[in-house]
């Protein structure tokens, strides 16, 4: 496919767009809806197309054939909604993460662990640059800049998966873009993968149904975010749940038959010159006054931890959220770190007491390369560890340990038990689901 020829025909479709947008405003009109531009998108590639057409058969060139003007009509639809040329990758079930060190460096890891290296996805990096601008312009809630002045972009693309960008402060713009590949995934689904045991989807969803909250700590792309919607899966769907994130990537809303009552609230920069930034702290106190049953944050990296936790002690149990850590019993210190960091300047003496009357369990997720399968990257709940009280640090008991088989099996007595078995967790019923 020429590419510049559908770079060419973008910015044809895109300023007819342009115009009829502003034509809806001066009459009044509602702006269309997302599907409702696609759609009228489709008609105007199809008069740009007939008018490219037309001139190639005027200036004595052969006009695209049928088969190729398809493939035009479906790569400006792509520059214009989806990714452009990255497209094909995140249309691939089997890709997890992609990898670009500048328009031509594309690194493709897939689900079964392999590494490759992929084709091109722009023409220059100037050209990639204006790819992810376009995407910052669309996706999520509110346009998010990405220039010289705002280097860093974080953002969820329209299929989910979370885009991460910098320039200026690389050799070379660069992007990672992790996968959703599971967006609708229960227990069962973890279950079947590997993940953790039937014994362990039990006690989850006994945790789940007695409101405990549950903080669900691993390292970077370990599968923290796929757990929590399983878990969060668990929520009857009569309870109103409240998302609180950096950038949309949870997308429980996007499930109206498993959560019709949802809100997703989503961090806001600041503009160009500095206002109407609104934080994830502030975006937490507000969901307290939004009526929720339960407060799901997606990522704690910050002084939101603070009032997480206060929110997690005034009645919001049942709460969930995700933290990045290298063990379970490293989160106590990790969560200490962001609360002394934080707006409200906590010692840590406080902060461990706030701990541990706000967090019931500490779930650490960890992936490996599983040698013995032919190196096929495998990710397991590794340890689940149960908060038992406070004595100048967090006390805890580590439920839930590894195996030398490679699975967390119970290790220690639960001293929720009781209330546990009310919500229909026996451990001893280890071939019950």
């Amino acid at each position: 496919m020429d590419h510049g020829l559908v770079k060419r025909l973008r910015q044809e479709v895109g300023d007819r767009l342009a115009q009829q947008r502003r034509l809806d405003a001066a009459s009044g009109l509602p702006p269309m809806s997302g599907e409702d531009e696609r759609q009228f998108a489709r008609a105007i590639i199809g008069q740009v197309l007939e008018e490219f057409a037309r001139g190639e058969i005027t200036s004595g060139r052969r006009p695209p054939n049928a088969e190729e003007e398809e493939a035009l009509a479906a790569g400006v639809h792509a520059a214009l909604f989806g990714v452009g040329r990255l497209q094909p990758l995140l249309e691939d079930p089997e890709i997890e993460n992609i990898d670009i060190n500048g328009c031509d460096r594309v690194f493709i890891g897939y689900a079964d662990g392999r590494e490759e290296m992929g084709e091109p996805v722009a023409e220059s990096d100037e050209e990639l640059v204006e790819l992810i601008q376009i995407l910052a312009a669309y996706s999520g809630l509110s346009s998010r800049p990405f220039d010289t002045a705002n280097p860093q972009l974080d953002l969820r693309l329209p299929d989910g998966s979370r885009l991460s960008a910098v320039m200026d402060v690389t050799v070379r713009p660069a992007l990672s873009i992790r996968r959703a590949r599971l967006g609708k995934v229960f227990l069962a689904d973890l279950v079947g993968n590997g993940t953790f045991s039937q014994e362990l989807a039990r006690f989850f969803r006994a945790a789940v149904r007695a409101r405990k909250n549950i903080m669900i700590a691993g390292a970077t792309n370990a599968g923290k975010t796929t757990l929590l919607r399983a878990v969060a899966n668990e929520i009857p769907s009569n309870e109103r749940l409240i998302t609180v994130e950096r950038a949309l990537e949870l997308g429980l809303d996007a499930f109206p038959e498993l959560h019709p009552n949802c809100v997703a609230f989503e961090q806001r920069l600041p503009n160009s010159e500095g206002q109407g930034a609104i934080s994830m702290a502030e975006l937490v106190r507000r969901s307290l006054r939004m009526n929720p049953s339960r407060v799901i944050v997606g990522e704690v990296l910050g002084d939101e931890i603070v009032t997480m936790l206060n929110a997690m002690t005034q009645g919001n149990d049942g709460s969930l959220s995700t933290i990045h850590a290298n063990s379970s019993v490293e989160v106590f210190n990790r969560v200490a770190t962001y609360a002394i960091q934080s707006q409200e300047r906590l010692p840590v003496e406080a902060t461990h007491m706030l701990i541990a009357g706000a967090i019931d369990f500490v779930v650490f997720i960890e992936k490996r390369n599983d040698y013995a399968s032919g190196g096929r990257l495998r990710r397991f709940v590794s340890s689940v560890r149960e908060v038992t009280g406070v004595d100048g640090r967090v006390l805890s008991s580590e439920v839930f340990a590894l195996a030398p088989g490679g699975a967390a099996v119970p290790a220690a007595p639960i001293a929720c038990a009781a209330e546990l078995a009310e919500h229909g967790y026996d451990p001893s019923a280890a071939g019950a689901w």
